[in-house]
């Protein structure tokens, strides 16, 4: 419906992608950037209205395209390697050619993962298969002690690809949407910033062996369990969804638990656990870490 040509303008849902809503559109999303005065690392937001027209496109596009065409012409490279960081959108941008054609070009969809390595199509010719190259792997299988099942590590190495190819919130970006999240949900801010730094540097790309995803670290059973909370399924792969995933987690242990401290430790060690056992030396180390980190964002 959003892709009629009667809309002007778009207003950007949670876990919206610029990629995404020029292809919603029937628009290319250099023209989407440029009628925006954006860049492929322009963070949108929720509530953020985006043009879809600007003026007298028509001729604009008939220009660009021509213009893209010839550019096209001068260069012999159909393919293109990918490099870490990439993404769909990023690549399309510098190939000045559509993100549509792009991912039709190599059977890919918006959410398909890419890796670095991988060789993409740039037009419809033949080229190298891309699964010629193994996937490199972005996340090992230790930390600290421990050795994680190759099922757990596979799964976070593909959210890793996947957060990788996103165009994600810069950390304090990420810092900005924690901190308003807990505010909206009764939940110290000083509280969930702390756990975030401690966990993840604000950084929203960040995967752990166990397959602990984004800011907050959220695992996938951990975040079926905020997404019960917050009576809605929640995307740990979105920046948003993450933020409200870990500060529901936080808000809930922090109500049940005994003391602060020990709703802290739960966060790292399990609630069950700390409740069983007590705190393991690592956890305390934990608990008096972010107890520090919250001085300085209180």
């Amino acid at each position: 419906k959003s892709s009629s040509g009667s809309a002007s303008t778009y207003t950007v849902k949670s876990g919206d992608t610029l990629s995404g809503i020029a292809q919603n559109a029937g628009m290319g999303l250099s023209k989407l950037l440029a009628a925006n005065n954006m860049t492929m690392s322009t963070v949108i937001y929720p509530g953020k209205k985006l043009k879809l027209s600007g003026g007298s496109t028509s001729s604009k596009s008939s220009s660009s395209s021509s213009g893209s065409s010839s550019s096209s012409k001068k260069t012999t490279t159909s393919t293109y390697t990918v490099k870490s960081g990439d993404t769909l959108s990023g690549i399309a941008g510098k190939a000045g050619m559509g993100l549509s054609k792009l991912l039709a070009a190599n059977n890919m969809s918006n959410s398909s993962v890419i890796y670095p390595g991988q060789k993409l199509k740039l037009s419809g010719g033949s080229t190298v298969s891309s699964t010629s190259s193994p996937r490199k792997q972005l996340v090992p299988d230790t930390f600290l002690h421990y050795k994680y099942p190759a099922s757990t590590v596979k799964s976070a190495n593909d959210n890793k690809y996947t957060l990788l190819s996103r165009n994600l919130p810069s950390r304090s970006e990420m810092q900005s949407i924690i901190a308003s999240t807990a505010r909206k949900m009764g939940v110290d801010p000083s509280l969930a910033l702390a756990h975030a730094y401690q966990e993840s540097g604000f950084n929203m790309g960040a995967v752990s062996p166990a397959n602990a995803i984004g800011a907050m670290q959220v695992i996938p059973t951990s975040g079926d369990w905020a997404s019960q909370l917050v009576g809605r399924k929640l995307d740990l792969l979105n920046p948003y969804d993450n933020a409200t995933a870990g500060v529901a987690i936080i808000r809930s242990l922090q109500r049940t638990s005994r003391s602060v401290e020990e709703g802290i430790a739960s966060y790292y060690q399990g609630q069950g656990s700390v409740k069983r056992n007590g705190m393991y030396s690592d956890t305390k180390t934990y608990v008096k870490s972010v107890k520090a980190h919250q001085k300085k964002f209180n």
